[in-house]
């Protein structure tokens, strides 16, 4: 098991716990892949297992996490589409839930980080593309430097055409239609339509 870099869960008291525990550890390295901080996969990985929102306070005494980084750990969660805060409060205390449904959870969290990837790019083309055209078409521009131009307008034409594509991609992972298998799985109807 990784070791987290704040805090540290509760050990397991019986097996079921034991089990859980496991799978804890697999969400939180399995989101450590993808940039998020182990021990916020830990988090994401308790909530998972709970059947009821938590208060931050909770999740403080299973983790053993200070205030100010469990604070930062939900944030992130909440940015990530993983974790939700409630509208209700438990005695004036915030309530937080974790998105249970793996379908759902990978399509808001690669959603969400998606189109941070398509909003930097697309501001850098935006600004490039019509620099180096301008460039290109300026009669005082060297022919040297108008080919390089040209050769890079070319590839950053290639990367707008990509991060079109990338756009309706994850426009339809937030339609929330993309993954109807989802839906098949659930039901165990998977496989009953395809071709043998």
């Amino acid at each position: 098991m990784k070791h987290p870099t704040s805090g540290k869960m509760n050990d397991p008291l019986n097996f079921r716990e034991e089990m859980r525990a496991r799978v804890i550890d697999a969400i939180a390295q399995t989101m450590d892949l993808y940039g998020v901080n182990y021990s916020y996969g830990q988090l994401y990985g308790i909530m998972f297992f709970e059947d009821r929102p938590m208060t931050l306070e909770e999740m403080q005494q299973k983790m053993n996490m200070s205030k100010s980084n469990m604070s930062y750990a939900v944030r992130s969660l909440i940015g990530s589409r993983m974790v939700t805060k409630l509208e209700e409060k438990d005695a004036r205390k915030d309530l937080f839930v974790a998105e249970v449904d793996f379908f759902k959870a990978f399509q808001a969290f690669f959603a969400t980080k998606l189109q941070r990837e398509i909003d930097v790019m697309c501001g850098a083309l935006d600004v490039a593309i019509p620099m180096l055209s301008e460039t290109i078409l300026d009669k005082d521009t060297a022919e040297e430097e108008r080919r390089l131009c040209l050769e890079d307008l070319h590839k950053l034409k290639h990367a707008a055409s990509y991060y079109e594509w990338l756009q309706q991609f994850v426009h339809r992972m937030q339609e929330h239609d993309f993954f109807e298998v989802s839906e098949r799985v659930s039901e165990g109807t998977l496989g009953e339509d395809d071709p043998k």
